[in-house]
């Protein structure tokens, strides 16, 4: 398999999700991202507000840490780890499409014609887009992004052992901030 994918990471609020969706749209390919969840949920069992969450925290704590080998087995998130992968191989053996997070940059990384793209934006303009797209929480903004982020690098090294956002492991990182999603779409469009 050898189909054209692109996978975008991205920093929470940065607009990775829009930016992926309308470049899909641009190219006339689909774009996974919550579709992804719902077929990991069909395929596990697990409700989708679970996978939603694990699939963006890695196993943490004194037990993850002292039983790291998994001396006691596999854990729930690492059963949903490898329903993960085959879901996202499968999807990319199927045709071209656009991949929204999943570590989908490390797990096609061999296995498709893969434009690996990291979308970051600075703090002021994620903090002022979630409270727009998502809503006021209890917590600010700021420290929300900043959560979400840790969490997101965390399980993405926990699980690929790359460092999520360094330059070195995409192709292109786009700041949604500074250029705007409709220009990242239209730099993505051409790339692709």
């Amino acid at each position: 398999m050898k189909n054209r994918i692109i996978t975008i990471s991205r920093e929470f609020g940065s607009g990775g999700r829009t930016i992926g969706r309308k470049v899909a749209e641009k190219l006339g390919i689909p774009c996974y991202d919550a579709e992804l969840i719902h077929k990991i949920a069909q395929e596990s069992g697990f409700a989708e507000s679970y996978i939603k969450d694990a699939g963006e925290y890695a196993p943490s704590g004194f037990l993850s840490s002292a039983f790291a080998n998994r001396a006691f087995g596999p854990t729930n998130e690492d059963y949903l780890w490898n329903i993960q992968q085959r879901i996202i191989t499968e999807l990319a053996e199927k045709g071209a499409c656009v991949i929204v997070g999943r570590c989908a940059d490390y797990i096609l990384q061999d296995k498709a014609d893969c434009l690996k793209v990291f979308i970051h934006a600075d703090m002021k303009y994620r903090g002022e887009r979630i409270v727009t797209e998502y809503g006021e929480r209890e917590e600010t903004p700021e420290q929300r992004l900043k959560d979400k982020d840790k969490r997101r690098a965390a399980y993405h090294r926990f699980y690929t052992n790359m460092k999520w956002g360094h330059a070195q492991n995409y192709h292109i990182t786009l700041n949604s901030g500074e250029l705007g999603v409709e220009k990242c779409v239209e730099i993505l469009e051409k790339l692709y």
